[in-house]
């Protein structure tokens, strides 16, 4: 896939009337939505109903299933996701006519265009520290807008259109379209090389965010004094006249998190910044979620709010979809689902999990995501995966790509072997995967279900045969 290349915007009262593709999608349905909150005449098509089309009908968006060149009607401009080809019968009768067609980040920029824009990206955490930001801000009183990649837990909504002049998005690197968004402060919670079969070299994919600190409508770079990638830029945005704000717990960092320790209810560090100095506590686990909420906390206080308030509302973040998310507690045994799908994801949320296993095992289900990630990180995938007791390893959830051949699930899990031998188990559809858990799992183990794709299945599955007494055959 071709990577986005920023193009200028226009504000969404100049774009007329405008049509989304593929509007039923997570990223497409918030922006849909705040057009027609904004008085915008819109519409939109999806290739399938969903509720997502109802709860935009309800706003005024003219909705379509199905696609057909006619239902473009009067568009003036027309909003595409990632996933809509060129053949697209739409798409196709748009560029015909000579439409303005925008790529879903464009759409997104222009709504930021007026505000103080806060875009927060990196290759993991982007999820977590976007929502912290929205809920820091929120518990400020800053009433930000927001759109991030996951519902909060809290509210199941993953966009607000707010009064203040804050607009928080999640920036997403994997297509370039991170360089897209007109915001004043940019967060980037770490550098590590993915998404390759965008970018192609590692050094080019770092070159993007090398680009991105650089430009022109950026005032503040808030980045990571823990990690090496992250680290690199700080001169580079320094040269560029950009304020730099660095966070974690290197003896440097600006805001600087100590005494970090794991209560079974969440996470807890001293925070210590310039003019301001306390305790940060969260109901969600782990280091790197600490990480997060520093980074969180340093663009609120770009921003301009106050750092006890920001570090108070903090408590009150209680996760987001798919991210070390409760699916149950069953015959003893507790299930946790997962949106992790680069080694060093998987290792970080097998850490987190093992702090509160307590006497029980940790039983780890994976589905590698891409066939280009799987044949990239294999031997990375499978010494993360070694951190668990018990190891499920699926096959390759295709997503956008065509096979690999010699590429398959099988690598991942003979690499875990290699690590952990006669603890790795591999199943190669989803169907399969519930059954051999069951197989495995005992009365105080905590299972995690691991992936980017529909492995966020297994573990309602898992509950519902452990709830009705199923044992192994």
């Amino acid at each position: 896939m071709a990577l986005i290349e920023p193009i200028d915007l226009l504000p969404v009262t100049e774009l007329g009337a405008v049509h989304f593709i593929a509007v039923g999608g997570a990223g497409m349905s918030p922006i849909a939505a705040m057009y027609a909150q904004l008085g915008v005449p819109v519409s939109g098509s999806d290739q399938a109903d969903s509720p997502v089309l109802a709860q935009l009908a309800a706003l005024g968006v003219r909705t379509f299933v199905g696609h057909d060149a006619g239902q473009l009607g009067a568009a003036d401009t027309v909003i595409v996701s990632s996933a809509v080809r060129g053949t697209n019968p739409e798409l196709a009768e748009a560029r015909r006519r000579g439409l303005r067609v925008w790529h879903r980040s464009a759409g997104l920029g222009a709504l930021m265009l007026g505000r103080r824009g806060v875009a927060i990206t990196g290759t993991h955490g982007k999820t977590t520290t976007s929502a912290m930001t929205a809920v820091l801000l929120a518990g400020a009183g800053a009433d930000p807008s927001y759109v991030v990649g996951s519902p909060l837990s809290a509210t199941g909504r993953a966009d607000h259109l707010g009064a203040g002049e804050a607009f928080v998005v999640e920036a997403d690197e994997s297509d370039g379209s991170f360089r897209q968004y007109p915001a004043e402060v940019v967060v980037i919670t770490n550098i590590e090389a993915d998404h390759l079969d965008n970018w192609g070299t590692a050094e080019r994919y770092a070159s993007g965010f090398a680009e991105l600190v650089s430009a022109d409508h950026v005032r503040v770079v808030v980045t990571s004094a823990d990690d090496p990638g992250t680290r690199d830029l700080i001169p580079l945005a320094r040269a560029a006249g950009k304020q730099v704000i660095t966070f974690g717990e290197a003896a440097d960092a600006d805001v600087r998190l100590s005494d970090l320790s794991f209560p079974a209810s969440g996470a807890r560090a001293m925070l210590t910044a310039a003019d301001d100095a306390g305790p940060l506590e969260l109901a969600v686990p782990g280091s790197y979620n600490l990480r997060n909420a520093a980074a969180a906390y340093a663009a609120g206080r770009a921003i301009g709010c106050p750092g006890d308030r920001l570090r108070a509302a903090a408590a009150s973040f209680t996760g987001t979809q798919r991210r070390f998310q409760p699916v149950g507690d069953v015959a003893g045994a507790r299930i946790f689902d997962d949106y992790a799908h680069h080694p060093t994801e998987v290792a970080a949320t097998l850490t987190a999990a093992r702090g509160l296993v307590g006497c029980g095992r940790l039983v780890a289900c994976f589905q590698p995501h891409l066939f280009t990630r799987t044949r990239d990180f294999a031997a990375e995938f499978g010494a993360a995966l070694a951190l668990a007791d018990e190891i499920v390893v699926l096959g390759i959830y295709p997503a956008r790509e065509d096979p690999i051949p010699g590429v398959s699930g099988r690598l991942v899990a003979d690499a875990a072997a290699g690590v952990a031998p006669g603890r790795v188990h591999y199943v190669e559809t989803l169907a399969e995967a519930a059954p051999a858990l069951v197989g495995l799992v005992r009365s105080g183990d905590l299972v995690v279900t691991l992936g980017a794709g529909d492995v966020t299945k297994v573990g309602p599955e898992l509950a519902r045969r452990l709830a009705i007494g199923e044992t192994p055959a």
